[in-house]
């Protein structure tokens, strides 16, 4: 088999291999890297097997030829060691045929760390490999700064430069990013919202120059290689139910998601084969994906605060993934909308690509009201403890109705104790962090506020990287 080769959504920037696509992140057409083909699923998936074996066999046809396969393999192994449960992403039933797939038991208690541990461990790789650095630039609404950095930290290849929006995270999520004080990781608070953040880090890597200067690498979903490591727990979830019904049924997926990349891996395991009965979007106020899929229209309509603050995005880039496939690979076509969408802060879909979306997703909304009932009454009914955006999946689920004969799996994308305000709010009891985490409030932190400026975040990120010639701005301690 010859190695996959990546392309990108806008169609003008060159075509990839894997390698390169982990390395670039965002082509420099100002695209996102899709392969050209999707692999089908490994024989025997279905069997109950070690995760890290399963998951080296799925994600193996997108990386051949990058990497022989037993440095892949223990690469693999070696990411899913730091994981606290031994079948790193456990199934839970928590009614007739609705299951909870709990991906929070990784170092940062979030399902970004299902993917930013083996990336991190890639880039290693990589880099090495070829004798370069990067620069990662990245925008977070909570949970991928976090994981990123767990995942770079103390890195000698990588210098590691995270936005947050200021104020808008959790006090844990916060806390995760900037009590990491490793040399090589620098938390930028901008002011403004997680659209902003994200704005910025797509400004930096479309300024050539500054992009090729510092060798700007990506860690959001954008970059594929997070995708890809997504798409396993979809598998070996599905797997599971279907052990557990003993019969080959197909399954839903009900995705809590802000910016359309943990949903778009289940989108790539059902096409490469996966038994997928439907795609359920659960957004929360913030609810541009859910009327997207809904009426046919992407209309921004501002971001407002939530108890769900990773879902908080009004600019839900993986989507344009999904848009790509809907024209047809026309890459012209997707920049082209998404141009007039920047514009406008609207288009509309053509009725044929409505109903394509139709065919295999559904979408719900819940508000903080929904969501605190939720939690109150999975507490109440079934002792259970769950975080916001858990509970705006389980919301979405009753929406959309389950049953035997409908197996329904909710992702659950964070622990209860990321998100112990609400959690408390709801259900009075405040879930405590892990030991490893337990003095986490009293850490020192290390953070600069920024404006919401373009050229006064590149001179931040020029000082602090050390391809940038800024070694003098290391000592900076920032906000403590």
């Amino acid at each position: 088999m010859s190695a996959l080769r990546y392309v990108s959504t806008r169609g003008a920037a060159p075509e990839l291999g894997f390698g390169d696509v982990l390395l670039v992140g965002v082509a420099t057409d100002g695209g996102l890297y899709v392969p050209t083909e999707v692999p089908p699923l490994p024989d025997g998936w279905q069997d109950e097997q070690p995760y890290a074996e399963l998951a080296a066999a799925v994600m193996w046809p997108y990386v051949e030829g990058t990497i022989e396969r037993t440095a892949f393999d223990e690469l693999v192994a070696d990411a899913y060691r730091s994981f606290e449960h031994p079948d790193v992403v456990p199934v839970r039933r928590l009614d007739d045929g609705l299951y909870l797939a709990e991906l929070f038991w990784g170092p940062t208690l979030a399902f970004k760390d299902v993917a930013l541990q083996l990336v991190g461990r890639l880039f290693d790789h990589e880099l090495a490999k070829r004798d370069e650095r990067v620069t990662v630039v990245g925008a977070t609404s909570g949970d991928t700064g976090s994981a990123a950095i767990e995942a770079l930290r103390d890195r000698a290849a990588v210098d590691c430069f995270i936005l947050h929006p200021h104020g808008r995270v959790s006090e844990v999520q916060r806390r995760q990013m900037t009590t990491v004080l490793a040399d090589n990781v620098f938390n930028l608070a901008v002011d403004g919202t997680f659209d902003d953040c994200q704005d910025l880090v797509k400004a930096m890597f479309a300024d050539a120059p500054f992009r090729d200067r510092l060798h700007l690498s990506a860690v959001n979903s954008i970059n594929f290689a997070r995708v890809l490591a997504q798409i396993v727990y979809y598998v070996t979830s599905a797997a599971a139910v279907r052990r557990a019904l003993g019969r080959d049924a197909p399954v839903t997926f009900v995705v809590p998601t802000g910016n359309f990349g943990n949903i778009y891996a289940g989108h790539l395991a059902h096409r490469a084969g996966l038994p997928v009965r439907q795609l359920v979007v659960a957004s929360n106020a913030n609810d541009i994906l859910t009327r997207t899929f809904t009426t046919g229209t992407m209309a921004q309509t501002g971001v407002v605060p939530t108890l769900s603050p990773s879902m908080d995005i009004q600019v839900s880039s993986n989507l344009e993934r999904l848009l790509w496939e809907l024209a047809g690979g026309d890459g012209e076509a997707v920049d082209v909308l998404l141009r007039r969408f920047r514009d406008e802060g609207t288009v509309t879909l053509d009725a044929e690509q409505f109903r394509a979306l139709g065919e295999r997703y559904a979408a719900y909304r819940a508000d903080d009201e929904a969501c605190l009932d939720v939690m109150a009454r999975y507490h109440r009914t079934h002792g259970l403890l769950v975080d916001p955006h858990t509970a705006v999946g389980l919301s979405a689920a009753e929406q959309h109705g389950y049953g035997p004969d409908r197996p329904t799996i909710v992702l659950a994308t964070a622990h209860p104790a990321k998100f112990a305000d609400a959690v408390e709010r709801a259900t009075g009891v405040r879930p405590p962090l892990p030991e490893r985490l337990a003095d986490l409030l009293e850490r020192p932190e290390r953070y600069e506020t920024v404006a919401n400026d373009l050229a006064a975040v590149q001179r931040r990120v020029d000082a602090g990287a050390r391809l940038g010639g800024g070694a003098g701005a290391r000592a900076t301690d920032g906000h403590r």
